[in-house]
């Protein structure tokens, strides 16, 4: 989803940052775990713009950067996000248009709650959107 800059570091470790969100930065021992700990960082950083209530910005074009692998469910709960606030929808509005009490509502947003993905369909699709999922092969 979100490319990052994989640089050596002065102690053997590789330096991770990703320009789109200028708040990551973490490091690995050598490059899977330098993805392994930035999925971990870009997630935590989607999670507290989510609750702060901020901009999430479009990924920028991977342009040979390697990109960390985020869960499904992030993927998804961030694109309902994003779509949310482009449509000027607030948490409350879209609770009233699913019928939905402000606990349910504030569950998909918590990346770290296991929503199903049933549940942020029905809400893109209230947004006018729809969840399309792929398989591709491993890299």
């Amino acid at each position: 989803m979100y490319p990052v800059i994989l640089e050596p570091d002065d102690n053997a470790t590789l330096l991770v940052t990703c320009p789109d969100l200028p708040e990551v930065t973490s490091w690995g021992e050598d490059e899977k775990d330098a993805l392994r700990h930035a999925a971990d960082a870009i997630e935590e950083a989607l999670a507290a713009r989510i609750a702060h209530r901020d901009n999430i910005p479009d990924p920028s074009a991977a342009r040979g950067r390697p990109v960390p692998n985020l869960p499904p469910l992030t993927v998804a709960k961030v694109s309902l996000y994003r779509a949310a606030r482009a449509s000027g929808v607030n948490k409350a509005e879209l609770g009233r248009r699913l019928g939905w009490h402000a606990p349910q509502i504030d569950r998909l947003f918590d990346l770290r709650h296991r929503s199903k993905i049933e549940q942020i369909d029905q809400a893109l699709h209230m947004l006018g959107k729809r969840l399309v999922v792929t398989v591709q092969d491993a890299a």
